[in-house]
Parts: structure tokens; C-alpha cells; sequence
């Protein structure tokens, strides 16, 4: 389970901030659903590996990462 938890905390870090250099790199815009569904997977990620750490205030700066992109997800389909 620990080697789980480490692999999926380093692939949201990847998602995470792969999605940003390719925004910051005009690769990618940050309305685009694979930027956002990139942040809200690796939020996804990063929260499993937080709480599993019990680094509760990164844990909820990654639930908040997490709502942010479902809240840009749900506007997007408007």
C-alpha cells in the first residue's frame, strides 16, 4: 500500500504541474478539460497521499485544488 500511495502522490504531482508548465508554455489553455481534469486528478492524487501522510493542511489545499477544477469542469459544460 505504501509504494501505492507514493506512486500516485508523484503522479499528481506530474499532472499537476505538467499541466501548468504547458499553460505557461501557451501548450495549453487553462480553460482547455485536459488542464482542468490534469489539476483535478492530480488534486485527486495528492489528497489520497496527504491524508495517508496526515499532512492535513496540504490534504486540504488539495480538496480545495479539487473543487476548484469540478467547479471549472461544471461551468465549462454551461
Amino acid at each position: 500500500m505504501d509504494i501505492f500511495v507514493e506512486i500516485i502522490g508523484w503522479i499528481g504531482a506530474v499532472l499537476i504541474v505538467g499541466a501548468y508548465f504547458l499553460n505557461i508554455n501557451g501548450r495549453m489553455k487553462s480553460d482547455a478539460p485536459a488542464y482542468i481534469f490534469s489539476n483535478l486528478l492530480g488534486g485527486v492524487f495528492f489528497t489520497i497521499n496527504t491524508l495517508v501522510h496526515h499532512a492535513y493542511p496540504s490534504m486540504l489545499v488539495n480538496i480545495i485544488w479539487v473543487l476548484i477544477a469540478i467547479a471549472a469542469l461544471l461551468k465549462k459544460d454551461k
